[in-house]
């Protein structure tokens, strides 16, 4: 694994990447803006890369970056992980898409009840959107209602009822999506009521705030626990979106801490470090409703990415991943805070360490937190001025130290273009 320091520099040369851009424009409609929403991103953001070990990723044009966002998630353990890749390896050997399933499917679906206590099944995919696709559609089957709830501004994946963006689909599929506001459980109250309780299929929730363009937010214990009895007074499902936190707060489930368990959650990004598999698990009663419902795809039975999960989810426990993540992510918390201070900034870093996401007190529409993300990037960090940023087990010290020298040229870059606060 990389321990040098990337190199700083405003000059770094993007060529190839800027030659991918321009091939991309020609053959992907909106070039690189569909993918991953990386249109609004600084001009000097790097968008194609070659290569990744550890923390650090490696650009097409050969820039070295401290990677502060993990792929958007996926990579908990760090790019390359020796054991994850040493079981993928194997397992394609064997074989991966094939005339069905392998054993590994199974002992995934036991591993995975075994270590979340609120599931006794697990039906696989592919990404967050059909996780969180078959969470609602089993909901729904299960009580025989339509309706749903989830949070303002939350986003549980581009599917027509929850895409942020309306352009493509029927406003029928949002006629069922009613809304309240995250950690505000009069507002859950209000939404039952007004769509009337016996018409709710389920109210979607989050382990904790964690909208784009927003500051996180932490749920409350009174929160869980009230959304939990609103759900069982009502009938609706409980259901749990992990796929963004899944495993980075807790080795389990994200409210066990509250005493508060889903009916039903939906798993993805991290669950097989990078690989592509994603999960919808749930309560022993909603099994019935599960295997009532048709949805399945060519490629979700693939064995790789389950072998990946299996080593993954074991490597989380047995090498004390959230506890990496914590001690990478105050490290992190604290420079970052003792830099905007040494250059007279009030900012606000929110949502837990290993999940961080950092704004201006100042900013109106995110104009200084882009400047910083574009003069960390040109000083070999990648972080985000809009979406919380991702840590990994594999950030070192030497790597949030790295990413620190970075940020605080990012600083700098805000201080001479608006000034000081």
């Amino acid at each position: 694994m990389s321990t040098s320091t990337p190199k700083a520099s405003r000059d770094r040369v993007r060529a190839a990447d800027a030659a991918l851009r321009a091939r991309a424009a020609n053959v992907i409609p909106g070039g690189m803006y569909g993918h991953l929403n990386v249109g609004p991103l600084p001009p000097t953001y790097p968008q194609f890369y070659e290569r990744a070990e550890g923390a650090r990723v490696w650009d097409v044009d050969g820039n070295e970056y401290v990677d502060l966002m993990c792929g958007f998630g996926p990579n908990i353990l760090g790019y390359g992980h020796p054991g994850v890749e040493k079981a993928a390896a194997a397992q394609r050997v064997q074989g991966d898409t094939q005339a069905g399933p392998t054993p590994v499917m199974v002992e995934l679906a036991e591993l995975m009840v075994d270590r979340l206590s609120h599931a006794d099944w697990a039906i696989f995919s592919k990404n967050g959107n059909d996780a969180t696709g078959l969470a609602l559609a089993v909901a729904r089957a299960a009580t025989g209602r339509a309706a749903v709830l989830m949070a303002e501004n939350a986003y549980h994946g581009s599917a027509g009822w929850c895409n942020p963006n309306p352009s493509g689909y029927p406003s029928v599929e949002r006629k069922l999506v009613h809304r309240y506001r995250y950690n505000d459980l009069a507002s859950v109250e209000t939404a039952l009521q007004a769509v009337g309780e016996q018409d709710v299929a389920a109210v979607f929730v989050s382990p904790f705030r964690h909208d784009a363009g927003f500051e996180q937010e932490l749920a409350t214990q009174e929160f869980a626990a009230g959304v939990r009895e609103l759900c069982d007074k009502s009938g609706a499902a409980l259901v749990m979106d992990e796929v963004r936190a899944g495993f980075r707060m807790t080795h389990g489930d994200s409210w066990e801490q509250f005493g508060v368990a889903p009916d039903l959650s939906a798993w993805g990004k991290a669950i097989a470090n990078g690989y592509p598999i994603s999960a919808t698990l749930g309560r022993g009663e909603f099994a019935a409703a599960a295997s009532s419902i048709y949805a399945t795809g060519s490629f979700w039975f693939q064995a790789v990415p389950m072998a990946a999960a299996v080593a993954t989810i074991h490597a989380l426990r047995d090498d004390g991943a959230v506890g990496a993540m914590e001690r990478a992510g105050e490290r992190l918390r604290r420079g970052l805070e003792a830099q905007a201070n040494r250059h007279g900034f009030d900012i606000r870093q929110t949502g837990p360490v290993q999940m961080p996401f950092l704004t201006f007190a100042a900013d109106a529409k995110f104009e200084r937190a882009w400047v910083f993300s574009a003069a960390a990037a040109d000083h070999g960090a990648i972080v985000h001025p809009r979406h919380n940023w991702f840590l990994s087990a594999a950030h070192t010290d030497d790597d949030i130290d790295a990413a620190l020298v970075a940020t605080d040229a990012g600083f700098e870059a805000v201080a001479q273009q608006f000034g000081r606060d």
